[in-house]
């Protein structure tokens, strides 16, 4: 797997947002890739030493769709949730903590 699709994308929760004070990055990856994987691919894309990498499978919802007589169940798919730690003194700079609104 090449390392420039390991990583789909940042995630900006509460909870990730919150996380960002302890030096913590959550992003969203692919289901296949190992820690191993993400800690090189956050060092080659964003040029930051990762000391710990945590991960977590979440499970896909049920959602309803409502069909001309009968509602239908569909399943959405599990993804992978990455939790990233940076060496202290170093920061990811496309996430910042907080904002302006």
């Amino acid at each position: 797997m090449q390392l420039n699709n390991i990583i789909r994308m940042p995630i900006a929760t509460e909870k990730s947002v919150n996380a960002l004070k302890a030096n913590v990055y959550a992003f969203k990856v692919a289901k296949q890739a190992s820690k191993g994987a993400i800690a090189k691919a956050v060092n080659n894309l964003f040029g930051v030493d990762a000391i710990d990498v945590r991960t977590a499978i979440i499970p896909g919802k049920k959602k309803r769709r409502k069909d001309t007589k009968r509602m239908i169940f569909i399943k959405a798919q599990a993804w992978k949730k990455a939790y990233v730690t940076v060496r202290d003194g170093q920061k990811i700079e496309m996430i910042s903590e907080g904002g302006s609104n």
